[in-house]
């Protein structure tokens, strides 16, 4: 947002998924958020230095100027890390393929969208 945490993240997306877990939920604050899963080896930051939060064996990360998030990682010697698609230059070049975890959906959320949901998370889909 404030453009002062920038990344590169190379190779093809996978696992674009709108999440309605709890986690995502509260660390966001908004009712959903929207990932990109893209290999660990392909992705870096090449601005600044995000701020990480350890919490529950989870790492997230966030620009610590404005506060957007950015990362998640589900273990910490994960392959596979998790980018907010909102915080791409360009959000639009990605299309979500399903929800994920709306067994925690916000009741005021009605999906329109005709895309797969699961009721917790999917098997992981990578490249």
């Amino acid at each position: 947002m404030c453009g002062s945490i920038r990344y590169e993240a190379t190779g093809q997306p996978y696992n674009i998924t709108h999440c309605h877990c709890l986690d995502c939920r509260r660390s966001s604050g908004a009712p959903f958020v929207t990932w990109a899963s893209f290999s660990r080896s392909g992705f870096r930051f090449t601005t600044g230095q995000p701020r990480e939060l350890p919490w529950a064996g989870r790492l997230r990360s966030f620009c610590p100027d404005c506060g957007t998030p950015l990362t998640f990682l589900a273990r910490p010697d994960a392959d596979e890390i998790d980018v907010t698609v909102c915080s791409f230059d360009q959000p639009t070049a990605v299309t979500p393929a399903d929800h994920t975890w709306v067994e925690d959906r916000l009741p005021w959320i009605r999906l329109a969208d005709d895309l797969p949901t699961y009721r917790q998370k999917r098997q992981t889909h990578a490249p």
